[in-house]
């Protein structure tokens, strides 16, 4: 992915290589900020509605005074700057508590800093990624509920997935599945989907939320019940979801494989037809 030509910063559309953020800023001296990925398909966002939700939920979350539904006319504005208003393209929104004195506790009476930008992406019909992912321990804070920047353990994470040549790290914590490195995970064990519950031990994608709303509207049954450890080698199907991953199969987990060539599970291909019908 290229870097974008132009960037919103704090109510200004400006050249990405002129923007600049101070160095005082709690954004990057904590990790003190939430962001928010949406992608607009077919010139709309795609449950925008929830995503801007989700940021503002997180706002309040760590008491950011900011309303976030004022960022939709901002959207539009970025948007036409850099000619995707009806195209296809990622938003990224990163929103810090602001430049300060650094102390740990938060200052009173800063101005929030507010980034986004968007680029062109095209996401696939469907996600044709037969993922392969290892396992490891979930080693993170207990508050993965909030969207945050500090993403320092995912990304180590996400980048030992890489080095094993792997799609995705899927974590376990107190010997059950919570979520993936960036995505959420979900089972299935004789037609019967598991998903974790949304507490604060995963983020509460919006991907997840529109699988588990098409799994009532098909009749599949899901139940919000982690999957344990030890069942791992007893499940029949398995597969990832995110904004950009959408629904993805997962193949093998470490040396237990699911499924042979592009023989994917039918509860899977069925969430995954289903969903394109729903974009």
């Amino acid at each position: 992915m290229s870097y974008p030509d132009k960037v919103y910063l704090n109510g200004s559309i400006v050249n990405s290589a002129d923007a600049k953020v101070s160095v005082f800023d709690r954004g990057f001296i904590f990790g003190d900020g939430l962001y928010e990925v949406m992608v607009q398909i077919n010139g709309r966002f795609f449950y925008e509605k929830e995503h801007l939700d989700r940021l503002q939920s997180g706002l309040q979350k760590i008491n950011i005074e900011y309303d976030a539904s004022l960022l939709k006319s901002e959207i539009s504005t970025l948007l036409k700057s850099v000619g995707l208003t009806d195209k296809d393209c990622m938003l990224y929104i990163q929103i810090t508590r602001g430049v300060a004195p650094r102390q740990h506790s938060y200052p009173a009476d800063i101005k929030p800093t507010v980034m986004m930008y968007a680029v062109p992406k095209v996401l696939p019909e469907i996600n044709t990624v037969n993922a392969h992912v290892i396992t490891r321990n979930d080693f993170r804070w207990s508050r993965c509920d909030i969207k945050m920047t500090s993403l320092l353990g995912n990304v180590m994470l996400n980048e030992e997935a890489m080095q094993h040549e792997c799609y995705e790290t899927i974590l376990h914590r107190n010997g059950v599945f919570t979520e993936a490195s960036h995505c959420n995970v979900f089972f299935v064990k004789d037609g019967v989907v598991y998903t974790h519950p949304a507490d604060e031990y995963i983020l509460n994608g919006i991907t997840r939320i529109v699988v588990i709303e098409l799994c009532h509207s098909l009749g599949i049954e899901i139940k919000e019940i982690p999957i344990s450890t030890e069942e791992i080698k007893t499940i029949d199907e398995a597969f990832l979801t995110g904004t950009s991953t959408q629904i993805a199969a997962i193949q093998k987990i470490d040396n237990h494989l699911l499924f042979i060539g592009n023989e994917k599970g039918p509860v899977t291909q069925r969430l995954q037809e289903a969903f394109l019908k729903l974009k």
